[in-house]
């Protein structure tokens, strides 16, 4: 049975179409990423992930989005290049989507429906961070912030979701890829 994600419509940053069915067979690491935002170093971690796994079978899936303090203002080609220039950005890159609210692109529906809690730190200083500036408004199931991350099983299945504040380098998200890539 092929997976329902793999039939979403996408298009990589440059415009040319796409979907997750490009990469069916490997383990997906799917991120909703920002440029200005306090969490935009991932990208480096992101990109080491990426170049450390791709061989096992990862693919690191970048998705800009703007819903969150408008810390995504560029335009796809901007994105581009600050992601190219700034963090040597190599792991696939899409078009710039809405990621929660009005206009939530189908992809993240589909994600935020079969896994609806992140796991994260239980004394997130991020989310104490968002809830003193008044920027934490997520509803149950929405994504919290930029640079959350749904982990995508090598046949479709959403397994995991992890807070934004879970790194790439976190034991916690390296124990989920490591079991999600020993299966072939």
């Amino acid at each position: 049975m092929t997976s329902p994600l793999y039939s979403i419509p996408l298009k990589k940053i440059d415009g040319t179409p796409a979907s997750l069915k490009d990469y069916a067979g490997k383990a997906l690491l799917i991120v909703n990423v920002a440029s200005k935002c306090g969490l935009t170093k991932q990208y480096e971690g992101l990109e080491k992930l990426y170049a450390d796994k791709k061989a096992e079978g990862l693919e690191v899936l970048g998705f800009p989005a703007n819903e969150f303090a408008g810390q995504e203002p560029g335009s796809n080609g901007e994105i581009a290049e600050f992601c190219r220039a700034t963090f040597g950005v190599e792991f696939p890159m899409f078009e710039k989507i809405v990621v929660k609210g009005d206009g939530q692109h189908p992809l993240y529906q589909a994600l935020t429906t079969a896994v609806p809690e992140a796991q994260g730190p239980a004394d997130s200083m991020l989310k104490k961070k968002l809830i003193e500036k008044g920027l934490y408004n997520a509803k149950p199931g929405e994504v919290m912030w930029n640079f959350e991350k749904f982990l995508v099983s090598r046949n479709g299945d959403v397994v995991a979701r992890f807070a934004p504040d879970v790194t790439p380098e976190d034991p916690m998200l390296q124990q989920a890829l490591a079991k999600e890539l020993a299966k072939k």
